[in-house]
C-alpha cells in the first residue's frame, strides 16, 4: 500500500484574452482579490490563434499571462476557476464577454489548465471543473500532448512555462529552507 502524501504546492497562473473595451485595470484588480499579488506578467500580444472567441467578443482580440507569487494547494484550482468565471460575467455587464480568462497552475512534473468543458483526457475535480493536463515536464522542459491547444505548444509560450517552472522551484525551495510544511 502506498503512503499518502500531500503533493507539493504550485503556482498559479491566467491567460488573459481581452478585447479593447475591457477595464483591465478592474480585472487584475479583482484577480488579485481572488487569488494573491502578481509576480509577473507578459505584454498583452495580438491572440490570432483562434477564431474561437471571435462572434462573442469581436475581433482584434489580444492576450497576456500572469503569474501569481503565492504558493497554493492544488485543490484550490476549482474554486480559482470559478472565481475567474465570475470575473468574466461582471465584466460582461450583462451582455457578451469581453475579457476571457484561462486559470491553471503550473507544477513542477505539469502545467494543468482548468475548465468547464469535460473530454477523455480532462479529469473531473469537482464544483463543475475538471482539470485538463496542457503541458508534462520531459527531459529538461515542458512538452506539449497530442490536445495541446496550438498556442500553449508554442515555443515561445512552453519557454515561458519553462522559467516560471523555476520560479516554482525556487518558491518551493524557499519554503523548505524555512521549515514550513509544504
Amino acid at each position: 500500500m502506498g503512503k499518502i502524501r500531500q503533493p507539493q504546492q504550485v503556482k498559479l497562473f491566467a491567460s488573459i484574452i481581452f478585447h479593447d473595451d475591457v477595464d483591465l485595470q478592474d480585472v487584475l484588480s479583482r484577480l488579485c482579490a481572488a487569488i494573491g499579488p502578481i509576480e509577473e506578467q507578459t505584454e498583452p500580444a495580438v491572440f490570432t490563434h483562434t477564431s474561437y472567441y471571435d462572434k462573442e467578443m469581436g475581433e482584434g482580440l489580444r492576450r497576456f499571462f500572469v503569474l501569481f507569487a503565492p504558493l497554493f494547494d492544488r485543490a484550490v484550482l476549482p474554486d480559482i476557476k470559478r472565481a475567474t468565471n465570475g470575473i468574466e460575467e461582471l465584466s460582461a455587464g450583462g451582455g457578451n464577454r469581453i475579457v476571457n480568462i484561462d486559470s491553471g497552475y503550473i507544477a513542477l512534473e505539469h502545467v494543468i489548465l482548468a475548465t468547464t468543458k469535460g473530454y477523455a483526457h480532462r479529469v473531473y475535480l469537482g464544483k463543475g471543473i475538471h482539470a485538463d493536463l496542457t503541458l508534462m515536464f520531459n527531459s529538461g522542459s515542458y512538452r506539449a500532448l497530442q490536445w495541446t491547444y496550438p498556442d500553449y505548444a508554442e515555443p515561445q509560450t512552453t519557454a515561458l512555462f519553462n522559467r516560471w517552472r523555476e520560479l516554482c522551484r525556487q518558491s518551493l525551495r524557499n519554503i523548505g529552507r524555512t521549515g514550513a510544511h509544504v
